[in-house]
């Protein structure tokens, strides 16, 4: 590895590993000039990928620091939640909480709107960003449409990750809601019962037949959502 990778490669883990939180001023140019016996050039080479990464913002006579994170995700988007946090500079890791294959409930097919019964797998899943508790998926998976998921663990990836990159969709829908942390998602994403939390729903079809419906729940002070839209050409003056 070159010495401008490793100074980057070092840098960018003492970032994401949260030993240097957001807000944290990092040593100097000339300081890991000192540090790593190499040019001011060297340096400033690494810090600016960085800087174009996310990662770090430059002020003038001020220093460089690390990034605050960034929350903010398209609406008429489905993000892989790795990659969510990642962008957002913190560290990311998750833990499956549950996984059970059974025979879809009323409940269910409701949620799902399958037309008729059928087996599903049902995971729950605890997304971390650094030391914070970031999103809590409940997620149903319709194994007519995701046959694979039926011998998928869900351990080495998380079911976000895992249907992002494996399975296809052609049509999606989203509902997002102001909640009240309950009883149960209060202890699981390490914040007081009623805290605000914004839930999101969203089920995924291939054609007419139905993927996935999954319930995501963040606190509300770590995520938000935001959508870039045009008027269409046929809507009238508001």
């Amino acid at each position: 590895m070159s010495l401008h990778g490793k100074i980057l490669t070092e840098i960018e883990q003492n970032i994401l590993s949260g030993r240097w939180p957001p807000g944290y001023r990092i040593p100097s140019e000339m300081e890991l000039t000192v540090h790593y016996e190499c040019s001011r050039m060297t340096v400033s080479k690494a810090l600016n990928k960085l800087v174009q990464a996310g990662l770090l913002e430059r002020k003038r006579k001020a220093g460089s620091f690390v990034t605050r994170p960034h929350t903010s995700s398209a609406v008429l988007e489905i993000p892989d939640l790795r990659q969510v946090v990642l962008g957002m500079g913190l560290e990311y890791s998750s833990q499956l909480l549950s996984r059970k294959q059974r025979r879809s409930t009323r409940d269910d097919m409701e949620a799902m709107r399958m037309d008729k019964p059928g087996p599903i797998v049902h995971v729950l899943c605890l997304h971390m960003a650094g030391q914070r508790h970031f999103c809590i998926e409940d997620r149903l998976i319709n194994l007519e449409s995701v046959p694979d998921a039926e011998h998928e663990s869900f351990t080495e990836h998380s079911p976000s990750s895992w249907m992002v990159n494996h399975v296809p969709w052609s049509s999606a829908e989203h509902r997002i809601r102001a909640e009240a942390a309950s009883e149960e998602n209060a202890t699981r994403l390490a914040i007081a019962p009623g805290f605000p939390c914004l839930v999101i729903d969203r089920r995924t079809w291939t054609g007419q037949l139905p993927i996935t419906f999954v319930r995501l729940t963040y606190p509300a002070d770590l995520y938000e959502l935001d959508a870039h839209f045009s008027p269409s050409t046929i809507a009238p003056a508001t």
